[in-house]
């Protein structure tokens, strides 16, 4: 890959927004080198190329960086127009999904909320996290899974809402570990499950997220250091 077109993440391994963005690279089969960057001694690189808020993920192409992780995502749409489209080309269907990833973006603010949480306060935050998510089955059973979820879904035809699923979801079963409830509940939440399980299927989603064990070890280590994740931040950002 020349100069001219190189394709440059940087992120960290624990970062669900990064996450988004490093799925949708290996979606569209984007050759990109990744480096990872320690968010307490922030390199010079993040500085320059994200003055303003000073987080990952950063896409660095042609040497010009593209900040914010949905940003990023309709960026690499447009640039690399191939198969998937993460965006349907119908501009009402566009701005639903724009719409319904805002507010998976909210549900990863009220999981950051279930995080913090007490074990006084933990019952109305999951019944918070599971409320919205059957705003969220509601909201996009229509315009992503009309004929219902289906046992398989094809890694060629995935859309930004799933890369979204991933990354919001994609590490419940360590966040179950440590908070000792159960996020994605199949009894409460069931499209939510089936869909989160049949991308788990995925041999590019598999690679994607985080190892299990390592993230299991980090949370927990956010909690001994009485770390509290701040809302509209990814959970394991150290931002």
């Amino acid at each position: 890959m020349g100069e001219e077109s190189k394709v440059v993440l940087h992120g960290m391994w624990s970062s669900a927004y990064v996450k988004r963005v490093e799925l949708a690279l290996k979606i569209k089969g984007i050759p990109f080198d990744y480096v990872e960057e320690d968010l307490r001694n922030k390199s010079p690189l993040l500085l320059k190329y994200n003055p303003v808020h000073k987080k990952v993920p950063i896409l660095v192409h042609n040497g010009k960086p593209v900040c914010e992780s949905l940003v990023i995502l309709e960026y690499i749409d447009e640039t690399w127009p191939n198969e998937p489209q993460f965006l349907p080309k119908e501009s009402y269907l566009r701005a639903k999904v724009r719409f319904w990833a805002a507010y998976i973006q909210q549900v990863q603010d009220s999981i950051a909320q279930l995080f913090n949480a007490n074990k006084e306060e933990v019952g109305k935050a999951l019944a918070e996290v599971h409320e919205k998510l059957r705003t969220l089955e509601d909201g996009v059973k229509d315009l992503y899974f009309p004929e219902g979820i289906p046992d398989h879904i094809q890694s060629e035809k995935l859309g930004m809402l799933d890369a979204m699923m991933v990354a919001l979801l994609g590490a419940f079963k360590a966040q179950d570990d440590i908070s000792g409830v159960k996020i994605i509940d199949p009894a409460k939440n069931p499209p939510v499950f089936s869909w989160v399980q049949a991308l788990y299927r995925l041999p590019v989603v598999k690679e994607t997220i985080p190892p299990h064990d390592k993230l299991v070890g980090f949370l927990q280590y956010l909690k001994q250091i009485g770390f509290k994740v701040p809302t509209s931040n990814p959970v394991h950002s150290l931002n």
